[in-house]
């Protein structure tokens, strides 16, 4: 599983649960079929994703690297508004973390 792999890189070689690897998988199918977020997409990876309760509904929170954050701020809109139609129902939110 190569392809969805180099979209999650955890700390000191941990391996990503399933939850976090469907996360990675998504961004990887989006890199493969946005026209528009391809080329961004190409060098962005994440470091974690959990999913937590929030009220009614449930949240995605996605862990991105610190110096990574500016190149997402860049395509933040349509990456969240594109993810959160794969996760149907759940809000997504991206957070850097040191």
């Amino acid at each position: 599983m190569f392809t969805a792999r180099k979209k999650i890189v955890k700390e000191k070689g941990a391996e990503p649960d399933d939850f976090e690897e469907s996360v990675a998988q998504a961004l990887f199918d989006l890199e493969a079929t946005n026209n528009e977020l391809k080329a961004d997409l190409r060098d962005l990876y994440i470091t974690a994703a959990k999913e937590v309760d929030v009220s009614a509904r449930k949240a995605i929170i996605v862990h991105v690297p610190f110096r990574l954050l500016k190149n997402f701020h860049k395509i933040q809109q349509r990456l969240v508004r594109e993810l959160e139609k794969k996760f149907s129902g759940k809000d997504v939110v991206l957070v850097a973390n040191r």
